[in-house]
């Protein structure tokens, strides 16, 4: 008989279980694009997914942008007259435009990856505690939950507008703090170098799958105890 190695699996989402990767970065060029603003590379953009959006939109667009310049949101918004600074509305409006966006193409369900459903469930009847770690808003967690199903099998999550984003570990403490779980008994998974820096700074293993945000040679930067080329390959490591 196989001897589990840890109590529990933390799941990034986007890009490790759904693939969504392609969608969140076309919404990001059609924002750019309504709002008038440089638009970023696929490169540039894969490397802020797993942020929260604001901190995503500021990496991405440090200096902001005029709020005269293109939608009727910055039309219903008071005036100060104040030169521009990159400030909160900015943001803010950015982050309407990308959720409009986003809601746009949602005409249909992003899909998951093919094979994560059977190991999800997989994973839970040989007993393992499985959460989610994602730089997903609460809203959009619960409503991806909700249209796959999946959302029953997860004993905890934690969001981006709840916690520190990653890399910072509070994610993953967290969940530790509230299952009861020792650091050497808790396994993540993730797509991106953010995924496992927050493992390696939580002091957990990780796994990194290479069908989502980066390459496997900079997942590798992080020291995760394997990579993974499909969903299925993680029973291996658990």
């Amino acid at each position: 008989m196989k001897i589990k190695q840890y109590d529990l699996v933390i799941f990034d989402w986007d890009g490790t279980l759904m693939d969504s990767i392609g969608k969140i970065i076309v919404c990001i060029e059609n924002m750019a694009r309504a709002l008038q603003l440089p638009t970023p590379t696929e490169s540039e953009i894969r490397d802020v997914i797993g942020l929260s959006m604001t901190e995503a939109l500021r990496a991405l667009f440090p200096q902001g942008y005029n709020l005269s310049a293109s939608s009727a949101y910055s039309q219903s918004q008071p005036s100060n007259n104040e030169p521009n600074q990159g400030g909160h509305d900015e943001y803010q409006q950015m982050r309407a435009e990308f959720k409009a966006q986003y809601l746009h193409l949602d005409t249909t369900p992003t899909p998951l990856f093919a094979q994560a459903p059977i190991l999800i469930d997989d994973l839970h009847t040989q007993g393992y505690q499985l959460a989610v770690a994602t730089g997903k808003a609460r809203a959009g967690l619960d409503r991806v939950f909700e249209q796959t199903g999946l959302g029953r099998y997860f004993v905890a999550s934690r969001c981006a507008d709840e916690v520190r984003s990653k890399p910072h570990p509070e994610m993953i403490s967290s969940l530790l703090k509230e299952l009861n779980i020792a650091p050497n008994r808790a396994l993540m998974v993730g797509d991106s170098l953010l995924d496992l820096t927050m493992a390696a700074n939580a002091g957990i293993d990780s796994v990194g799958v290479t069908y989502g945000a980066h390459s496997a040679e900079r997942l590798m930067r992080a020291n995760p105890i394997a990579l993974i080329d499909s969903p299925e390959q993680l029973l291996q490591y658990v």
